[in-house]
């Protein structure tokens, strides 16, 4: 049986040496995935920018297109308007909803119920949107037509399941001594809750609402499938008529065989791409100062 000898130098082992290379081998691919994600956003946006640069112009932001392919000039004015249009009827939808469900799992539900909820919102936050836009089809389009309710419809489904989490992560970074201050001082739970912890998570609750937003106004399928077919003019009655909008522009520009209408997909492109840019960044800094203020 050896004895250690407390003047004998420690030398590393050959099972740390394994475990120090193993370390070094997993940081390694680590650092070359995050690399490679930064690097292919980057040949995303530098392509779209390269390539839709040379339409954006101010008659491209605030004119209609022309009328049929190929035809020069014009911009995509309305599909701008309609992009906005739908999806600030699809927030109007899906942002008290998901607000409502998320409030169910913090204040009120019980563990057994609140797993089965929160699995179906994760399913749902993945689902395909194909899947959706086919849902919707069937549901407000198949024997009638498509409108732009329809298509916010789609969009609302798709933003319910990342409101309810994202606003259900930042109500448990209220703390919850502010709740039981208020329940000792005798005020009821829903007073509590709409006095205390929706303010006090209100600037989460709003990026969550900035994030499902940029993803809302990318999506393309549900809108191609219930909310594809409109004119060059711009349209606003969303109950009565399918409405323009970028990402069903961007399709059928690029499918067209004219340059003129290739080259508007990419301005479009580029258009829509800033948008959901912006959204992100304007997100993430909101949720920055949420965290910060929740933590003081």
């Amino acid at each position: 049986m050896s004895t250690l000898d407390p003047a004998r130098p420690l030398t590393a082992s050959a099972n740390l040496r394994r475990r120090r290379r193993i370390d070094l081998l997993m940081r390694g691919a680590a650092t070359a995935a995050a690399v490679l994600a930064v690097a292919i956003l980057a040949i995303v946006i530098v392509s779209v920018v390269e390539k839709g640069a040379s339409q954006l112009s101010i008659p491209f932001l605030i004119d209609n297109p022309g009328v049929g392919l190929g035809t020069a000039g014009g911009g995509i004015a309305n599909a701008i308007i309609g992009s906005a249009l739908l999806v600030a009827v699809a927030t109007a939808m899906a942002l008290p909803i998901g607000v409502l469900i998320a409030i169910f799992l913090t204040e009120f539900s019980k563990p057994r119920t609140a797993r089965p909820i929160r699995l179906a919102l994760d399913l749902l936050n993945g689902m395909p949107s194909i899947v959706i836009g086919v849902f919707v089809f069937g549901l407000l389009v198949a024997g009638h037509q498509e409108t732009g309710f329809a298509g916010s419809f789609a969009l609302a489904i798709i933003m319910v399941p990342l409101l309810a989490r994202t606003t259900q992560e930042m109500l448990l970074l209220v703390p919850r001594e502010l709740r039981d201050a208020a329940h000792a001082l005798g005020v009821s739970r829903w007073r509590t809750i709409v006095g205390i912890v929706l303010p006090g998570a209100l600037g989460g609750i709003l990026t969550g609402a900035v994030l499902a937003i940029a993803r809302a106004a990318g999506e393309s399928a549900p809108l191609i499938l219930v909310c594809g077919i409109f004119g060059t003019g711009t349209t606003v009655n969303v109950f009565g008529t399918a409405i323009p909008n970028i990402p069903v522009d961007i399709f059928g520009y690029s499918e067209s065989p004219f340059p003129a209408d290739r080259a508007r997909a990419w301005g479009a492109a580029l258009v829509l791409i800033a948008f959901i840019l912006v959204g992100n960044l304007t997100a993430r800094a909101m949720l920055a100062r949420q965290r910060r203020i929740l933590s003081r």
